[in-house]
């Protein structure tokens, strides 16, 4: 409960018109979860700023607001007149606010402040804690894994005068953070849970971290305890050297070491395990709980000596631990679909945590049933990354039956557990939820007994696993009570984690529904192959490729032996064809990556067949007719020159001619005249093969257009691309409803300034500005793809309103007028491609505006431009 003349006498805050309210029941900073009676913290933040959403806040229920007194000056009369009619707080800064009032609350009711820090494990151990001292004394715990100095001030909204502990856990993700947090809160007792590699992106070495965890005990009183995990090395050695100085905190370790592994049950009922008798028995003490995995004995037996510490009796300690039950995210067991059981580990992962559920995976399986581990990437590991990674595939081998890996970086868990021993058949390397869930839907329908089977879902917040396990429970509508991040507001949020604040948005689940919608189209006797020349069309290969190969496609294309070989390297072994030319010295290189060919010449023939010979290796082939688009293949009215090919590549050693194909020049017009004649000519040769009986096993012809719009050209395989982005053909050939486009372009205000009358804008002075005129400078030019001359953008999307481009665009950056567009700040989103709001900016207008098609348009984004999913 948060009283008004406290926050104004640890704020030093002022009243914007009439104190209308004294009481709020606690603060919130997001305004899509506020609750009614709340107070609205407008915090500014690395991407947006809580001040957007204040008036958001009111209509949901706030009843206060905690504002910064330079955002008042931005409001219109009529804005002000509408905040006179809630209690708004003003300050000069509302994270130092927020701070100043968890300070001054602490030290004005004095509970007994517990901290709990640690690499993992910290929510468990600090909820343990609360619970069970709350069996006997009046006790706050800070809300969920809100542990940095924004989130714990937010919590101790609700502290309470009544409250004798409060047990709040400490987080850290920079150097001096968790010294800033034990100064403020000021710790009587410190839990150290082990240091292990978390954020090392930030610390650099554990050693650092340590040193970073070892602020817990230096701010401790005299008179302090701190409880010490006394099988943690780094831990050992932090309090030596704590010991060589003149402190008289008294340390506490945990007895961790007592404790006999071999008699630690573990099941899925819970865990339970002995420790020594202690002054009031000689004989060992039994602790049991809900909590599922071998790790929690640490968890459970923190809670047992800091609660016996605290007063309690063995007794009452025992009964309360045997209450104690899985968080959510937290290995969490749920009923899955087949009658498989989940293992629930999604509310975030570093290599300790991972390595705890995959043996709490190996523990728990029925005699009989399979194991399925679906993880996602590990994140903010730095230089540690790739070592963590290896131990996590190794350790996979040994405990999972199937690997379903999401994410880029998942390719060296996949490396390393086939080092270990894995098959390669028993792990797949996926890029969207949707075909993580599907394949272990695949798996658990086929394999082992009902009721036998158990997966893990594990993966770093930013990684949204809990999406598969959505998908996986048996009873999805139960979602929203027991899985993490099912508000309202976590459903709307999109983690970004970029190199640049320019950046492309790539809808991988657009692009399998588009392949999905393909297949509909063109039934399940016809194969599918993929385009995906040009990096995808700009949407990134391998992670596309990967999505296409689970929603339907059996086959991808490429342009050049580069690209093959890059998807190859990303460890993807399906066929690929390579639809350009190959030099001779590049053929060997070809048949070694095990990709099919293109073929038009004899020579180009003999020239495979002997780099075949020469590796003893076969290759697979596909002829390339010309029916009428004048690039690459043999002229159709050349028919016997390709009958006569055709009989030399099936004669020749080490070729295999699978396939043969031609490809439409105008197939995306609504004039299908000169596409039939193609057609009719290729027709031709087909029927010319066929009386020979050198007809090969595929033949294709449609691209996306015919594959849209001319059903009697989809033969043996279709090959669409444009369509599979989500993207029309033509203006006259277009997607049909379904299909979803799956690209974005966007980046981020850099800059905004006022500019006079009669000042240039750019190169050239080509733009003069009529008046003073409000100006936007956005980090993207036409080293992005974000085309300069002849034509350009025209306008993009701000705060959903269109913005026009003034002056040129140079190569890195770029200026807009936002004069009509109030409030326009550095750090807003700017859509180049997309949808703001109701306002959409498709790549079809775009290249009307240029000139040109969607295909150059999203294609010539360019690589230094980071791909975000």
């Amino acid at each position: 409960m948060i009283q008004l003349a406290y926050l104004l006498a640890a704020t030093q805050g002022s009243i914007l018109g009439e104190e209308r309210q004294t009481r709020f029941q606690g603060f919130s900073h997001d305004a899509r979860q506020l609750l009614p009676d709340e107070m609205f913290v407008a915090v500014r933040g690395e991407r947006g700023d809580g001040h957007d959403y204040i008036f958001d806040a009111i209509e949901r229920g706030a009843t206060g607001l905690l504002i910064e007194e330079q955002r008042l000056r931005e409001l219109s009369a009529d804005k002000l007149e509408r905040l006179n009619q809630i209690t708004t707080v003003v300050v000069d800064d509302t994270r130092q606010a927020l701070q100043a009032y968890a300070h001054d609350i602490l030290q004005r009711w004095q509970p007994t402040i517990i901290a709990v820090a640690g690499g993992v494990g910290k929510t468990s151990t600090k909820e343990a804690i609360a619970s069970i001292l709350a069996r006997n004394y009046a006790t706050f715990r800070s809300w969920k894994n809100y542990n940095d100095l924004l989130g714990i001030p937010l919590s101790l909204g609700r502290l309470e005068p009544h409250h004798e502990y409060a047990v709040l856990e400490l987080g850290c993700d920079h150097p001096g953070e968790l010294q800033d947090l034990c100064n403020l809160i000021k710790p009587q007792i410190g839990v150290l849970t082990n240091i292990t590699p978390v954020q090392l992106q930030y610390f650099g070495t554990q050693a650092r971290l340590a040193e970073e965890f070892g602020e817990l005990l230096y701010s401790l009183p005299p008179d302090g305890v701190f409880w010490l995990n006394d099988t943690d090395e780094r831990i050992l050695t932090l309090v030596e050297d704590y010991q060589r100085g003149e402190h008289t905190t008294r340390i506490q370790p945990l007895g961790l070491a007592t404790i006999d592994a071999g008699k630690v049950h573990v099941g899925w009922e819970g865990l339970a395990f002995n420790i020594p008798g202690d002054e009031e028995a000689d004989t060992p003490i039994t602790l049991a709980s809900r909590l599922i995995g071998r790790h929690h004995v640490a968890t459970m037996l923190i809670a047992y000596r800091v609660a016996r510490d605290c007063g309690m009796s063995r007794e009452e300690v025992i009964e309360a631990i045997e209450h104690l039950e899985p968080l959510q995210g937290r290995l969490l067991p749920l009923a899955g679909i087949y009658e498989s059981r989940l293992l629930d580990d999604t509310h975030n992962a570093s290599p300790a945590s991972a390595l705890a559920g995959l043996h709490t995976l190996n523990e728990l399986l029925p005699e009989g049933g399979k194991r399925i581990a679906i993880l996602g990437e590990m994140l903010n590991l730095g230089i540690y990354q790739d070592e963590a990674y290896q131990h996590v595939g190794k350790l996979a081998a040994q405990c999972t039956d199937y690997l379903i890996l999401r994410g880029e970086s998942t390719a060296m868990i996949a490396e390393a557990a086939r080092r270990a021993g894995m098959k390669s058949e028993q792990i797949e390397l996926v890029s969207t939820h949707e075909d993580a869930a599907q394949i272990a839907r695949q798996i658990l329908g086929r394999e082992g007994e009902a009721g036998r089977n158990v997966v893990l879902i594990k993966g770093s917040e930013a990684t949204r696993m809990e999406r598969v396990s959505e998908r996986l429970m048996a009873k999805p509508e139960e979602a929203q009570e027991l899985l993490i991040r099912q508000t309202l507001g976590w459903k709307q949020i999109i983690v970004l984690q970029t190199e640049r604040p320019t950046w492309v948005e790539i809808d991988l689940s657009a692009i399998g529904n588009n392949v999905r919608r393909i297949r509909e189209i063109v039934g399940p006797q016809v194969r599918i192959l993929i385009s995906l020349k040009a990096d995808a069309y700009g949407h990134g290969a391998m992670k596309v490729a990967r999505t296409v190969l689970h929603n339907g496609a059996s086959m991808l294309g490429v342009a050049t032996l580069s690209e093959a070989e890059s998807l190859r390297d990303a460890g993807i072994d399906a066929p690929i064809l390579i639809f350009g030319y190959i030099p001779y010295w590049q053929m060997r290189e070809a048949v070694q990556l095990g990709v099919t060919l293109t073929l038009y010449s004899n020579e180009s023939a003999q020239a495979l067949s002997r780099a075949a010979q020469a590796l003893r290796k076969s290759v697979h082939v596909h002829i390339k007719v010309d029916t009428g688009m004048g690039r690459l293949g043999i002229r159709s009215e050349r028919q016997e020159e390709i009958l006569a090919l055709v009989r030399e590549a099936r004669n020749l050693e080490g070729l295999v001619v699978e396939g043969i194909y031609t490809h439409f020049a105008s197939a995306d017009a609504s004039d299908k005249t000169y596409a039939r004649t193609q057609l009719t000519r290729f027709q031709q040769i087909l029927e010319a093969l066929e009386r020979e009986g050198l007809r090969p096993k595929v033949v294709h012809a449609a691209n996306s257009a015919a594959t849209l719009s001319l059903p009697e050209a989809h033969f043996d395989m279709v090959r669409p691309g444009i369509a599979i982005y989500g993207l029309d053909p033509s203006e006259e050939v277009r997607v049909p409803e379904g299909f979803r486009p799956a690209l974005s372009f966007k980046t981020q205000i850099a800059q905004v300034k006022l500019v006079p009358a009669g000042e240039c804008i750019s190169y050239g002075c080509t733009y003069i500005t009529k008046q003073a005129t409000r100006v936007a400078v956005l980090p993207v030019g036409y080293a992005d793809g974000f085309r300069r001359a002849p034509r350009n953008w025209e306008t993009v999307l701000v705060h959903g309103q269109e913005a026009p481009i003034i002056g040129r665009v140079c190569m890195d950056q770029c200026m807009i007028d936002v004069s009509a567009i109030p409030q326009v700040r550095m750090g807003d989103e700017v859509v180049l491609i997309g949808k703001q709001g109701e306002v959409q900016l498709t790549a079809e207008e775009v290249a009307r505006r240029l000139g040109t098609i969607n295909y150059e348009v999203v294609a010539e984004i360019l690589a230094r431009v980071p791909r975000v999913d």
